[in-house]
């Protein structure tokens, strides 16, 4: 593979990463971002291509039987994510960085693939419980698909030590900025 930039934000659920993303995207036309590819079915107004690449079980495992992927993870019982490397292909051919919203896994693995190339952002959220709180106040997942998010956040905040920077999500203005600061310094090495 070429030598691009990537820029990767990992963060439990709810922990504001996806806003934080969307943000900088609008700040920077020199980042695009990665779409995973994933099994769950879409939620609310996401867009097939353009917020993920949505398939099935089959054509995920498919893939992954042929190396298509960079990473993939089983996030959630039987709900498959994964980085196809066509993706990072296409966006470094195309002369730009690579910016991924992923989960925590997903994006210590990139960051060790990656090296020097990658930069690492852990999104902290104020507290468990705020983010409980944000989980809640979606109303997009069930009693119990809320109750493995809250399970896996649990765990995933005590990764945050991994990663390259720990940016903290206490006012999102601020995040937002602190973001853009921390990857126009990156992109800009």
């Amino acid at each position: 593979m070429d030598n691009g930039k990537l820029v990767i934000f990992s963060a439990p659920s709810g922990a504001g990463k996806t806003t934080i993303v969307h943000y900088l995207l609008n700040k920077f036309p020199e980042l695009e971002f990665s779409i995973s590819a994933t099994t769950r079915q879409s939620r609310g107004e996401e867009i097939n291509n353009k917020d993920y690449y949505f398939i099935t079980k089959e054509e995920f495992l498919h893939k992954v039987a042929k190396h298509e992927f960079i990473e993939f993870e089983e996030v959630y019982s039987g709900t498959f994510y994964g980085t196809l490397k066509s993706e990072i292909e296409r966006i470094w051919s195309a002369g730009k960085v690579v910016v991924f919203d992923i989960d925590v896994e997903g994006g210590l693995r990139l960051k060790k693939k990656f090296g020097e190339q990658a930069l690492a952002i852990f999104v902290q959220p104020p507290s468990l419980e705020i983010l409980i709180q944000r989980l809640g106040s979606r109303g997009t997942d069930s009693a119990e698909k809320l109750k493995e998010r809250i399970d896996k956040a649990g765990k995933e905040l005590a990764y945050a030590d991994k990663f390259d920077i720990i940016l903290r999500n206490n006012d999102l203005q601020t995040a937002c900025k602190e973001a853009e600061d921390i990857v126009r310094n990156f992109i800009s090495s």
